[in-house]
């Protein structure tokens, strides 16, 4: 009897369809355990994607579902995550220490890509996974700025590879802990091809589930090292709601399906403006922009972002929103694109599985 009572109890967990992943938990196949005894019951479940904050969330939501079963009393849920190595360009290999890169990129600058990186990088650590930042940025490295790190070096312990340095439990290495903040650098492609290159190899990275890649804006040299030399997971599409933006937005996800970079979808920033005095929000830069790139190019759209001034201010002042304010609605906006560019990292291997036909050889 309490067979036939685990085997129904695990069947129904398994049809559960995760809002995040938009598959079934069997068939991510998140459901490690289940335990009955007597009218109580015990499921032990294993995402695919960083879950602290979103742990009570799915319990409540799996006891519900449960209570389909009838004869249920209660339901102890064990939520606990296990990020996986995903698949990256088919000539490259994942980097050893690092299970997955992600790139943040934009078509063109003042979209707010790096301020969306580090804010999606932050909250990955908050919920419970290991990340870096990687800055891509040769020409106008931002993170050392948005960090806090301003005028820090980053040291050797073997004279080869650098140590990187952290901020808010994230390692962190950009070009511009190893110039001065004012020095332009005038370089040409091969030489930010060979820098973007020792940037990534030359750094003792520790055990990362995720490094997120701060891209440069537009689609040239840096972009092409990245896709040829560099084993990257996923990239996210950064634009604002107006068609100037889009315009560019749309030449950086084609060129990301060039070269067989699978794009995990687009983020919305500066969807809206909040005003600071009376809470208005206003699309003072169009609306809808995002959700139809995503739309016409068959991508997520992984979340629209306010324009705030409070983003603006903790920035500035090396305490990006996420950590600055955690609990607030803000943060909040980004956890959520965070979660879910994680939960569709996740389903990629699900998704890419079904899209190959299923052959059988049968004995004439």
């Amino acid at each position: 009897m309490t067979d036939d009572r685990e085997s129904a109890l695990k069947q129904c967990i398994e049809a559960y369809v995760d809002p995040w992943l938009g598959h079934t938990l069997g068939e991510v196949r998140a459901v490690r355990a289940a335990r009955v005894v007597d009218n109580r019951a015990a499921v032990d479940i294993r995402l695919g994607f960083p879950a602290a904050d979103y742990a009570s969330e799915l319990r409540e939501a799996l006891s519900k579902h449960a209570s389909i079963l009838g004869w249920l009393a209660a339901l102890e849920v064990t939520v606990s995550s296990e990020i996986a190595v995903h698949a990256v360009q088919r000539n490259l290999q994942p980097l050893k220490s690092i299970k997955n890169i992600v790139a943040v990129a934009s078509g063109k600058g003042g979209v707010g890509k790096s301020t969306v990186a580090t804010n999606l990088a932050l909250a990955w650590a908050l919920q419970g996974a290991r990340v870096g930042i990687l800055d891509a940025d040769i020409y106008g490295p931002s993170q050392p700025r948005l960090l806090g790190l301003s005028g820090q070096r980053p040291v050797t312990r073997d004279g080869k590879a650098l140590q990187p340095l952290t901020a808010h439990g994230v390692e962190v290495m950009s070009i511009g802990f190893l110039v001065d903040e004012e020095q332009p650098m005038v370089w040409r492609g091969p030489m930010v091809t060979q820098a973007l290159t020792q940037l990534l190899g030359d750094t003792q990275w520790g055990s990362l589930d995720y490094l997120v890649v701060d891209m440069p804006p537009g689609t040239g040299d840096t972009q092409l090292t990245l896709s040829q030399r560099v084993p990257v997971s996923g990239a996210i599409i950064v634009t604002t709601p107006q068609d100037i933006a889009l315009l560019d937005a749309r030449k950086g996800l084609k060129m990301f399906e060039k070269v067989a970079v699978p794009v995990l979808g687009v983020v919305e920033n500066m969807s809206t403006h909040v005003c600071s005095k009376c809470g208005h929000e206003e699309h003072i830069f169009g609306a809808g922009g995002g959700a139809s790139l995503a739309a016409q190019y068959h991508v997520p759209l992984l979340g629209e972002l306010p324009l705030d001034r409070r983003i603006r201010e903790y920035s500035d002042a090396g305490r990006p929103i996420v950590v600055a304010d955690p609990d607030g609605s803000l943060t909040r906006a980004y956890r959520h694109v965070a979660r879910r560019t994680a939960a569709r990292l996740a389903a990629s291997a699900i998704e890419q599985s079904k899209a190959f036909p299923t052959i059988t050889v049968e004995d004439s």
